[in-house]
C-alpha cells in the first residue's frame, strides 16, 4: 500500500520521534506497565505505523465488502441494509416460562430467538430419568418430546422468525421436533430458518457434552448437514463453535484456530459422503466469543473470513461466493463476568458488543449483567438488549461498513492473528497426514487439544493472580460493600409438572406407532442411513428424547471406558 521510498521516509521520522520526542518522556515519566498485551496475551506495540502493514494487498488482503477475501464482511452493505440479528438467550424453567419470555423479548424488540436448554435436555434423557433429579429446567428450558416444543413456540409463527438452538448431542432431535412443528403450522420447509449448534466436535474439545463417540458423533452431524441441503435451505444444521472453546480458556488465535479446523472437518466429511460443496458450504455457520481486548477481537473476526474464504477457495473447490462467506453469530465473553460488582458487566459486555459489530457480525447475544449469579432476571435481560438496541440506533458503530479497516494497529493485529491460526490449522493438517478432519480426530484422541487450553487458561489466571492481568472489582478497586443484585430462581414444581406432563404424553400416545418409529430409527442406524427422517418420524409419534438417543448407544459404554469414565 506504500511504496519504498515512502515507507523510508517513515522509518526515518519514526526514529527522529523516537529520539526527539519519545525518550525525554520516558525518562521523565515512564509508562503504566513494561509489557502491554491483550487478554490473550498479544504484545501490544506502543504505536503502529504503515511500516506495520508494509506488506499488505488491498485487494488481496481486504478487498470491498461482499468481496472475495471478505475481510471487510460478507454483505457490500452490511449494517446499512439491516442491522444484525438481536438474537438474545432464553430459557428456564417448563415450556410456559420460556414461551412467556420469547413473547417478553419479542415485544420489545428481539429480532431472532435463541433457546437455551436444561442438562437433562442437553444429554439427552428423559425429565423422569434418576440422572436428571435437581437439574429440570434449572439451566435452561426442559424438552422431552414434540408436545413440550409445541408450547415453547405457542403464539408464535416459526415461518416469521429465525430461532437458534443451542443444543448438541440431542441436536438432531431438537432439529426433528422444530420441523414437526413447521409441519404442523402448515410452514413449509424450504421457509424454516434458524441455527442448530450441533457441533460435536467441540463438545469433545472443550464443553464435554457428548453421547456417543467422536466418529458415530461426526457421522450424525453429517447427517443432519445433507438432511438440510435438501430439506431446509435457509436454516444452518451445524453453528461452529469457539465460543465454548474460548470459555475453556483458549487464546483468541487457539479459538480462532480450533473453531476453524472443526469446520473444515465437518467440510471434508461431506465431501467424502459425495456432497458438492457449493451444494452444502453456504449453510454452515459459525460462533464466536467476544472478549474485552476489543481490538484484538475485531482482528479475530475479519482474520477468521479471510482465512476461511482462501482455504473454501484452494483446499476444497468451493466456485459459489456463498461458499467462502463466512457468516457467525457472537455471544460475549460468559467467563468474563463477575459476581462481585455485577453492574460492571453491563460495561464489559458493551466494549464486547461493540467488538462483534465492528467486527461484522451476523447476529449477537449480549450476556445479562447477572448471569455469573444466577440465570438472566428480566430486568437484566432487558438491559442486555438496550445495549445492542443503543449501539444499533445511537452510537454510529453500524453507519459505516468494517469502520476500523485501514487502523494500522487493526492490520497488523489481523495479519498476525491469521497467521498465527494457519500455523494451527496447518499443524492440525500434518496430524491428520493431509486431512484436517483426521486430525482434528487424532488431536481429540491424542489430548492435543486439552493440554493447548489448559496451558492458555493456566497462563491467563496466573497473570490475573499476579494483577498483570487486571479484572476490575475482583483484584483491583475491589468493594466490601455487598453488591448482589436480586437473582432469579426456577420454582422447584417445575420439575415435578414436568414429569406429570410426560407420563401424561406415554399414557396418549400410540405405544405401536413409537415402537415401530424407534425400531425404523435402529435399522437406519444400523444401515449407515441418514437417520434424520426417522427421527422426524420418531417425534411425530412422540417418542420421547431419552427414548431416541438411546437407540444411538450401543458403543456408549465402550467409549466411556476408554476414556476413564465408566
Amino acid at each position: 500500500m506504500y511504496d519504498e521510498e515512502d515507507l523510508a521516509e517513515i522509518r526515518e521520522s519514526r526514529e527522529e520521534w523516537d529520539a526527539e520526542t519519545l525518550d525525554p518522556t520516558l525518562d521523565a515519566y515512564g509508562e503504566r506497565k513494561d509489557r502491554f498485551a491483550t487478554v490473550s496475551n498479544l504484545e501490544v506495540d506502543r504505536l503502529y505505523d504503515p511500516t506495520d502493514v508494509a506488506d499488505l494487498d488491498y485487494e488481496e488482503d481486504l478487498g470491498n465488502p461482499g468481496e472475495f477475501p471478505f475481510t471487510r464482511g460478507p454483505y457490500p452493505t452490511m449494517y446499512r441494509g439491516r442491522t444484525w440479528t438481536m438474537r438474545q438467550f432464553a430459557g428456564f424453567g417448563s415450556a410456559e416460562d420460556t414461551n412467556e419470555r420469547f413473547h417478553y423479548l419479542i415485544e420489545e424488540g428481539q429480532t431472532g430467538l435463541s433457546t437455551a436448554f436444561d442438562m437433562p435436555s442437553l444429554m439427552g434423557i428423559d425429565s423422569d430419568d434418576p440422572m436428571a433429579l435437581g437439574e429440570v429446567g434449572k439451566e435452561g428450558v426442559a424438552v422431552d418430546t414434540l408436545r413440550d416444543m409445541e408450547i415453547l413456540f405457542d403464539g408464535i409463527d416459526i415461518g416469521e422468525v429465525s430461532t437458534s438452538f443451542t443444543i448438541n448431542p440431542s441436536a438432531p432431535v431438537i432439529y426433528a421436533m422444530y420441523l414437526a412443528l413447521a409441519d404442523q403450522q402448515d410452514v413449509p420447509r424450504e421457509k424454516v430458518r434458524g441455527t442448530l449448534q450441533n457441533d460435536m466436535l467441540k463438545e469433545f474439545i472443550a464443553q464435554k457434552e457428548w453421547v456417543i463417540p467422536p466418529e458415530p458423533s461426526l457421522d450424525i452431524v453429517t447427517d443432519t448437514i445433507e438432511f438440510a441441503a435438501a430439506e431446509t435451505p435457509k436454516f444452518s444444521p451445524v453453528s461452529i463453535s469457539g465460543y465454548h472453546i474460548r470459555e475453556a480458556g483458549s487464546t483468541a488465535v487457539q479459538e480462532l484456530a480450533f473453531t476453524l479446523a472443526d469446520g473444515f472437518a465437518y467440510v471434508e466429511d461431506c465431501l467424502d459422503r459425495g456432497m458438492e460443496v457449493d451444494e452444502f458450504a453456504p449453510q454452515l455457520s459459525f460462533f464466536f466469543n467476544s472478549h474485552n481486548s476489543i481490538f484484538e477481537e475485531v482482528a479475530k473476526f475479519r482474520a477468521a473470513r479471510r482465512i476461511y474464504a482462501r482455504v473454501m477457495d484452494e483446499w476444497y473447490d468451493a466456485e459459489a461466493d456463498q461458499s467462502k462467506q463466512l457468516k457467525f453469530h457472537t455471544q460475549t465473553a460468559g467467563q468474563s463476568l463477575t459476581a462481585q460488582q455485577p453492574l460492571n458487566n453491563i460495561v464489559r459486555v458493551t466494549i464486547q458488543a461493540l467488538a462483534g459489530v465492528f467486527g461484522g457480525t451476523q447476529s449477537l447475544h449480549t450476556n445479562s449483567y447477572d448471569e455469573a449469579l444466577a440465570l438472566p432476571s428480566e430486568e437484566a435481560v432487558r438491559v442486555a438488549l438496550r445495549t445492542q438496541q443503543i449501539i444499533a440506533e445511537e452510537s454510529g458503530a453500524a453507519d459505516s461498513v468494517d469502520p476500523l479497516a485501514g487502523s494500522f494497529m487493526v492490520e497488523s493485529l489481523t495479519d498476525e492473528v491469521e497467521e498465527e491460526a494457519m500455523e494451527y490449522i496447518e499443524t492440525i493438517k500434518e496430524m491428520g497426514d493431509g486431512s484436517v478432519r483426521d486430525g482434528v480426530l487424532k488431536g481429540i484422541d491424542e489430548g492435543f487439544f486439552h493440554r493447548e487450553i489448559q496451558e492458555s487458561s493456566y497462563e491467563y489466571q496466573e497473570r490475573v493472580e499476579d494483577e498483570e492481568e487486571v479484572v476490575v472489582g475482583v483484584n483491583k478497586y475491589v468493594s466490601e460493600e455487598d453488591t448482589s443484585p436480586e437473582v432469579l430462581k426456577v420454582d422447584e414444581e417445575v420439575a415435578e409438572h414436568q414429569r406429570e406432563r410426560l407420563a401424561n404424553v406415554k399414557e396418549e400416545r400410540d405405544d405401536d406407532a413409537v415402537e415401530a418409529a424407534l425400531e425404523d430409527l435402529q435399522d437406519a442406524v444400523d444401515n449407515d442411513e441418514n437417520v434424520m427422517p426417522y427421527i422426524i418420524t420418531a417425534v411425530k409419534a412422540y417418542a420421547t428424547m431419552g427414548e431416541i438417543m438411546d437407540v444411538f448407544e450401543a458403543e456408549y459404554g465402550e467409549y466411556r471406558e476408554k476414556i476413564g469414565l465408566a
